[in-house]
């Protein structure tokens, strides 16, 4: 077990990372991402200049998602603070994330086509953490209505599966869902 102790262990950085998601009407969602690394604490670059605590990197990302089919259909970028001139040269490193679908795999996609030297590593993140939050934003969202047409639940079961051990396409979860769906269904048509 690890064992913290906090009257003697010193903390020297911070990372918050908050995601909201907004209900924009109209099957979409649009959720902003905000990435703050604090240095607590002094720092010596190689070249021996010190440099003082303070935030190193603060993000944005703000991105259009449509449901049920959780398919990115806009991101934008903003850095209010980032600690090299060279990281605003990957603004629109997150570009060709537009048009994909959040879905199982959904992160290995990503880091392939925009991680590494591709971009910055910081976006990757809060990118990989806005993903998970925009399927909790988009069940939110559709279960706000009661009355959601049952292929328009369908394609919302569909885009969570293999998404995590619960929702694993062989998973009792999903069956106890889909089943209780079919059944609704077939009350709707009596």
């Amino acid at each position: 077990m690890i064992k913290l102790d906090k009257s003697k262990h010193e903390k020297i950085h911070t990372r918050q990372i908050e995601v909201a998601t907004y209900d924009c009407g109209e099957n979409v969602i649009i959720l902003e991402g905000k990435l703050k690394d604090e240095r607590l604490k002094d720092i010596y670059r190689p070249t021996g200049e010190n440099v003082p605590p303070g935030t190193v990197h603060h993000m944005i990302i703000r991105m259009k998602v449509r449901r049920p089919e959780l398919i990115i259909e806009d991101i934008d970028v903003d850095m209010p603070t980032v600690p090299h001139g060279e990281c605003w040269e990957t603004r629109t490193s997150l570009e060709p994330a537009k048009g994909m679908r959040i879905t199982s795999g959904f992160t290995a996609s990503v880091k392939d086509l925009v991680g590494g030297a591709k971009g910055c590593a910081h976006l990757v993140a809060l990118l990989m953490s806005m993903a998970s939050a925009a399927v909790q934003g988009a069940w939110t969202a559709l279960s706000r209505n009661s009355e959601q047409p049952s292929g328009y639940l369908t394609k919302a079961m569909n885009a969570i599966v293999d998404t995590c051990r619960v929702w694993r396409r062989d998973g009792p979860k999903l069956a106890e869902h889909r089943a209780k769906l079919k059944a609704r269904v077939a009350n709707n048509k009596q």
